[in-house]
């Protein structure tokens, strides 16, 4: 699954106009950037949510997506594309757990969701940190990165047996940021972590920190440090300074 509902208020005025995802870096939508890599991964399909100005999005992309391929991409595969548009019949997004329940009904057991908006062309959709997670017991994995200048407290912890921590601000902790890129188990949008039924017919808004906080108390959401390029594209400057 790929977010690509928010407003983008830090955006503005930017994103009066066109929604955040389809803001152009190095000459292609940010949205892009997700969708090849996943499709480069070999993952076959994948939905979008869509809120702000949301009707730009399907037309730009349709029905599927064509990666571009390379000697290096022998597994790459044609994207299949549903949406999940959350601007019709509830108005507007439904932040990120929200917008993961009303999807819920087209996701697998086991899916990967990624941000429309952060830029990480190089991350790999990786097979086997798919099928490590599955065979898991926990219901969460995320990747973080290394604090950008934006967030310089960090998110979270990171034990040394690969569990995300979530830890009060004391001397001697590293801390990382959490990247938007995870691996989750539809386990943990049911009722024992999440009210919200699936496919969220109220419209229910719900964030999803709360949610991962909750889980990592009791050690069921693992963890990753990714160091590739990753840029959170939330403000005018970044855009500027990637282009």
């Amino acid at each position: 699954m790929l977010l690509a509902a928010g407003r983008g208020e830090r955006m503005r005025p930017l994103t009066d106009s066109t929604p955040k995802p389809l803001l152009t870096v190095r000459g292609k939508p940010l949205l892009f950037y997700p969708l090849q890599a996943l499709a480069l991964a070999g993952v076959s399909s994948a939905v979008i949510n869509t809120g702000w100005l949301g009707d730009q999005i399907e037309p730009v992309f349709g029905n599927s997506f064509q990666p571009s391929l390379t000697q290096d991409s022998p597994h790459a595969s044609k994207l299949q594309l549903q949406y999940s548009h959350e601007g019709r019949g509830v108005g507007e997004a439904l932040e990120t757990a929200g917008g993961i329940v009303r999807a819920l009904p087209k996701l697998d057991d086991v899916f990967w969701v990624a941000a429309g908006d952060v830029f990480a062309p190089d991350f790999v959709f990786s097979a086997k940190a798919y099928e490590g997670f599955k065979a898991s017991t926990s219901l969460a994995h995320i990747w973080l990165v290394p604090n950008p200048d934006h967030n310089l407290g960090g998110d979270f912890g990171l034990s040394p047996d690969g569990l995300a921590l979530n830890l009060p601000r004391n001397a001697g902790h590293t801390f990382f940021t959490f990247s938007s890129i995870a691996l989750y188990k539809r386990a943990f949008f049911e009722a024992a972590w999440c009210p919200i039924p699936a496919g969220n017919p109220k419209g229910v808004k719900a964030p999803l920190a709360a949610m991962l906080r909750a889980a990592m108390y009791q050690g069921l959401v693992s963890a990753s440090v990714y160091e590739g390029l990753w840029v959170d594209v939330g403000t005018p400057e970044r855009l500027a300074q990637l282009n």
